[in-house]
């Protein structure tokens, strides 16, 4: 009897909604199975019937990754479970708006905790079993903010800046390992994020000019697919990646400034 290969199994972290319930559907259509991590697990319990309707199996585990050692112990459920990940998708983030010293203290601990913290730890944890069997592609999804400092949103950017670094250091480390690191960078994506992050009365959030989420998936996918080091999704995302770069810094700052500001 002839059977199919297996699927690989593609584990999406805040696959709750945005662009991380977008990145589970475009892997499904790709052909992978699910693992949906995140806080909120109503939302993942509807997408994953959605994605078993598509054909694919889908599991959900709950997982507050603000939380310390919260990587580690999805690690250890995932692997409990007999499941080896062949792509991980490190999609989780947090942010918030305002001066640095008004936000909340608890609320910058959440986002190092999310942005940084989980995201390096899964990714150490879950690469040398991709390195052992000798496939396995990693995103990791940062921001158009990483190429730039942002006042306004300063612990969020450097974050940001923190994922593009270390996705492109570990992209030249694993050549010849079978393993490929994606970093994605969107843009203003119309998702909760603006909502979440307390920003809506931001002159970015006010502008409206955002790419759907679904856009966002379907490019970072594809750029995930060719092994593609950095992915900017957009044209004017590439323009503002580019400023950002490599433009004086006493002309970017204000001009971030202003974007975020009320």
């Amino acid at each position: 009897m002839i059977t199919s290969p297996p699927r690989p199994l593609a584990l999406v972290t805040g696959a709750s909604r945005g662009i991380g319930a977008a990145l589970a559907r475009e892997l499904a259509r790709h052909g992978h199975d699910l693992v949906l991590a995140a806080r909120s697990v109503e939302p993942m319990d509807a997408l994953s019937d959605e994605l078993r309707r598509a054909g694919a199996a889908a599991t959900v585990i709950a997982a507050d990754l603000s939380q310390p050692g919260a990587a580690t112990r999805l690690a250890e459920d995932i692997a409990r479970r007999g499941m080896a990940i062949d792509v991980l998708i490190n999609n989780a983030g947090l942010g918030a708006a305002g001066r640095f010293d008004r936000i909340d203290a608890g609320r910058l601990d959440e986002i190092l905790q999310v942005n940084i913290v989980a995201l390096t730890g899964l990714t150490r944890l879950l690469l040398p079993g991709m390195i052992a069997r000798g496939h396995g592609r990693i995103m990791l999804v940062a921001s158009v903010a990483g190429f730039q400092p942002g006042p306004g949103m300063a612990a969020y950017y450097a974050s940001k800046a923190f994922v593009l670094s270390l996705g492109e250091a570990l992209a030249q480390e694993l050549r010849g390992t079978g393993v490929s690191v994606t970093t994605l960078c969107p843009g203003a994506t119309a998702t909760r994020f603006f909502d979440v992050a307390d920003a809506n009365n931001s002159l970015m959030a006010r502008l409206r000019r955002m790419m759907p989420a679904d856009r966002v998936a379907r490019l970072g996918y594809q750029g995930l697919a060719a092994g593609r080091r950095v992915v900017i999704t957009g044209a004017m995302n590439r323009v503002a990646a580019f400023a950002g770069r490599y433009a004086p810094r006493r002309v970017i700052l204000p001009v971030t400034d202003r974007l975020m500001s009320d």
